[in-house]
């Protein structure tokens, strides 16, 4: 059974990182993200507080900060349903692996209402050496989740509160998209500075705001970068943002928070989806949600996320009414060879493609007058690059904004036991950084005013040059 050597291995590679602290990416590797949304909340906690102690606008600290270190490998134990030993591993000292430990417990104990747990928990911390503005963080943040240890309900807002006219977008319009890039890390930071050398009209964001999105990762990690690095809000460049499953992990306070103040009055974001369509209506970008229903903490990769009907319907009729060409965007992918999609069925295959957003994507393409010019998803850290696969000419993933992705983890090799592989072009990958990480990379719209239009795409190291350039 090749494939569960290649996942146990897999597995052994992801614990042993943190014991070790450093990965095939070395220092580099300044974040690790894990799909579930406690474990992602406890990750917030420790960045917010272990950026509290840092001056102000320090980029969001990393694995070289030992607590943020700590919290990540209680995090990858936890995901991984490992028992979280006492002893601490390899690079963390035994202080800071136990206010650690006790902070996940508090959590715990807190998030499910067990309210002697609690108390004899922070009877504990009353005698241990750990800073009790670690505890204070932990307890704020379980304002985050409902009494059954799951997230709050998210304000999302139905298709029968937002108006029926698109977004306006000038003609011949220069269009950044960059995807999973809500870090905050000095790297994000340069990546934007990159994207801003392109002068874009608008900036498109694939979604995903580290850990879980809280208003202040929204914030921080965010908001204050984006208007920092394109001097806003002097610069009125519109900036839009889609729903991701990280975004949603706080239960989308942070999220929806941003979506009224990103823009001047007329270019308001109205909901997590949206339409922006240029004024001679030649292009229009149609955005989906697909972070609403990535909601299953435990079972991320068998979830199979899919549109409220009444968003498909919002949708569907913005690309009836319109004779130009139209771009799909989404934060998660519609198929791909290379991450799981749904669970495996008896036989232990596993379908490349989401059936639910299949669904969508065909009522779509039916409506469309022209072809869909191309869709641009996230979700997976990586780009690539497919040939046209379900009736879809151009799907392409570009979710490699921030997280760094080691070579070493094999990840553009297609995932066994795929009932059908979705073709890519194998030869357009990012290039390796000196310690065997790919690059990031953002892509870069230019949306003719005659109809016609190019994207290309670009890696953080080797500015100014396009790994790839095709037509729209």
């Amino acid at each position: 059974m090749p494939w569960l050597l290649q996942e146990l291995k897999a597995l052994f590679r992801r614990v042993a990182a943190f014991f070790e602290i450093n990965r095939e990416c070395g220092t580099r590797m300044q974040q690790t993200i894990f799909p579930d949304h406690f474990s992602s909340l406890f990750q917030s906690a420790a960045a917010d507080f272990a950026r509290s102690k840092l001056p102000a606008n320090a980029p969001a600290p990393g694995l070289e900060n030992e607590n943020v270190s700590a919290t990540a490998c209680i995090a990858s134990l936890w995901n991984d349903r490992q028992p979280i030993p006492d002893a601490a591993p390899a690079g963390i000292t035994a202080t800071c692996w136990n206010c650690a430990k006790l902070g996940f417990e508090l959590m715990q104990a807190a998030s499910q209402g067990h309210a002697a747990q609690v108390a004899a928990i922070q009877a504990d911390t009353r005698y241990s050496q750990c800073d009790p503005g670690w505890f204070k963080v932990i307890l704020n943040y379980v304002g985050f989740l409902a009494a059954s240890g799951m997230r709050d309900e998210i304000p999302y807002i139905p298709a029968g509160q937002v108006s029926a006219q698109p977004l306006p977008m000038k003609p011949g319009a220069t269009v950044a998209i960059i995807g999973d890039w809500g870090t905050g890390t000095a790297e994000a930071t340069a990546l934007l500075g990159q994207v801003a050398a392109h002068k874009p009209d608008v900036l498109i964001h694939l979604g995903d705001i580290y850990y879980s999105g809280t208003p202040a990762e929204c914030q921080d990690n965010f908001r204050t970068v984006i208007d920092h690095v394109f001097g806003r809000p002097t610069n009125p460049m519109p900036v839009f943002s889609l729903s991701g499953n990280h975004d949603m992990y706080s239960g989308g306070e942070g999220y929806y928070g941003l979506l009224p103040t990103l823009n001047a009055p007329g270019l308001r974001q109205p909901a997590s989806f949206f339409c922006l369509r240029s004024e001679d209506n030649k292009w229009q970008f149609a955005a989906m949600d697909t972070g609403l229903h990535d909601n299953d903490p435990f079972n991320v990769d068998t979830v199979l996320t899919f549109l409220e009907p009444d968003e498909q319907q919002w949708l569907t009729a913005r690309i009836a009414e319109f004779e130009g060409k139209t771009i799909l965007l989404s934060h998660h992918q519609l198929f791909s060879a290379l991450a799981q999609i749904g669970p495996a069925n008896a036989a232990g295959n596993l379908a490349p493609v989401n059936p639910y957003l299949l669904t969508s994507y065909m009522a779509f393409a039916k409506a469309a007058r022209q072809k869909i010019a191309a869709w641009f998803w996230g979700h997976e850290h990586m780009l690539t690059i497919y040939e046209p696969y379900q009736e879809l000419d151009k799907g392409r993933c570009v979710g490699c904004g921030a997280i760094p992705v080691a070579a070493a983890d094999a990840p553009y090799e297609a995932l066994p036991k795929l009932s059908d592989v979705p073709p890519f072009r194998a030869d357009v990958k990012p290039m390796l950084d000196e310690a065997g990480c790919y690059a990031h990379v953002f892509a870069i719209l230019q949306l003719g005013a005659d109809g016609n239009g190019t994207a290309a795409y670009y890696q953080n190291l080797n500015p100014g040059y396009a790994l790839f350039t095709e037509p729209l």
